[in-house]
């Protein structure tokens, strides 16, 4: 006699969804994603593994052969996502890591076409956040040192007849989700974000918002110690040479970089571009070198839902139910007084320059590309 079959049951049936029928939301990122290596920075597939490791910090990131590493680009879903979840709760809604939306909020928002070629690159940046696999020890309690999750649980997408695409929905990882719900793990970003198109200076403006912040004073990292914490499958040299040029290009929207010299060291300053319109981040003392070491790396004003009139939607139940009750011990330099402090590998001292409230210090809509 045959033993029956067990049949395991989409998470989406154990969640309530959260449906997105909004108009823009400020884009959010979450800052444990800021700053160290979880996505590939190039458009080509990569299946080279990322392992990192700074102090008691271990992130571990493998990808399926078949789809390649999640990238950058596709951490644009993240944000837009961490973004809707934060509008959500700052009016009392109740969300979930289970999303439905449209194909059209997501690409919008993120400045995107809306063409058949787009939607069908969404989905394959569905199909590596969901396949792409992340082992780290952020976040982890007192006996639990590490979490294994991937950027994305499940997806499906709802189709016409003729193989339009009309609605999707996925489930985010419950590490994820924690992260967005903990408001002081969530910083504001530039909506000029999404125009960079290089995969370095898009992670190095996350590393300037979550770093810099909008200090006077700025903040200063060794380039050595910047490719270590990428993940890039440069060599040293040429990521080097790449942020020379970003550095002439000045793309990134509300920072100035320069590069400076200390003796043989070639480092990066990351200023703000514009004087900060509300109280700058907390003083600073300078950070020394963090000992952040590779294991392995991969080679060398809270706005609301705005005035726009509601998304059409596949799904009957259209109103969403009520109200829904780190430091960095990473980074090696810190522009504090304008030098350049370097101490022992062994110290891991907090970053103690938090950005605004992103509650209450939005980004102008004037800011733009500095180029």
């Amino acid at each position: 006699m045959k033993r029956p079959r067990l049949i395991a049951l989409s998470e989406r049936a154990k969640l309530d969804p959260f449906i997105v029928a909004t108009g823009v939301a400020s884009p959010r990122d979450q800052r444990d994603l800021m700053e160290r290596p979880f996505f590939s920075l190039a458009k080509a597939k990569r299946v080279t593994p990322i392992l990192y490791k700074a102090g008691d910090v271990e992130v571990e990131v493998f990808a399926l052969a078949e789809h390649g590493m999640a990238t950058i680009w596709d951490a644009d879903v993240l944000i837009w996502a961490a973004g809707q979840i934060v509008e959500a709760e700052n009016i009392g809604l109740k969300t979930s890591r289970f999303l439905r939306f449209t194909p059209y909020q997501l690409l919008t928002a993120i400045g995107r076409d809306t063409g058949a070629r787009e939607y069908k690159l969404l989905k394959g940046a569905l199909t590596r956040l969901q396949s792409t696999a992340i082992r780290t020890t952020i976040r982890q309690g007192e006996h639990w040192r590490r979490h294994q999750f991937s950027w994305i649980n499940e997806w499906e997408e709802c189709t016409t007849h003729d193989g339009r695409t009309e609605g999707m929905e996925f489930v985010l990882p419950d590490w994820f989700y924690r992260g967005v719900i903990d408001r002081s793990l969530v910083l504001a970003i530039d909506p000029a974000y999404f125009r960079l198109t290089g995969g370095i200076e898009r992670w190095l403006y996350r590393v300037a918002r979550k770093h810099a912040g909008r200090q006077i004073n700025g903040w200063i990292f060794e380039i050595a110690h910047l490719h270590v914490k990428s993940g890039s499958l440069a060599r040293v040299s040429d990521f080097a040479f790449d942020l020379r040029r970003i550095v002439r290009r000045q793309p990134l929207p509300g920072y100035h970089l320069r590069i400076d010299r200390d003796g043989p060291r070639e480092l990066l300053r990351i200023l703000p571009a514009t004087r900060p319109k509300c109280p700058v981040d907390d003083a600073v003392e300078p950070l020394g070198t963090s000992g952040a070491m590779a294991i392995g790396i991969s080679g060398a004003s809270t706005s609301g839902f705005r005035a726009h009139g509601s998304q059409p939607t596949l799904w009957p139940e259209t109103t969403v139910p009520g109200l829904n009750v780190e430091s960095n011990k990473e980074s090696n330099f810190l522009s504090g007084s304008g030098d350049v402090e370097s101490t022992s590998a062994e110290q891991h001292p907090d970053n103690r320059g938090h950005p605004c409230d992103v509650q209450t210090c939005e980004f102008p809509a004037s800011i733009g590309d500095n180029s």
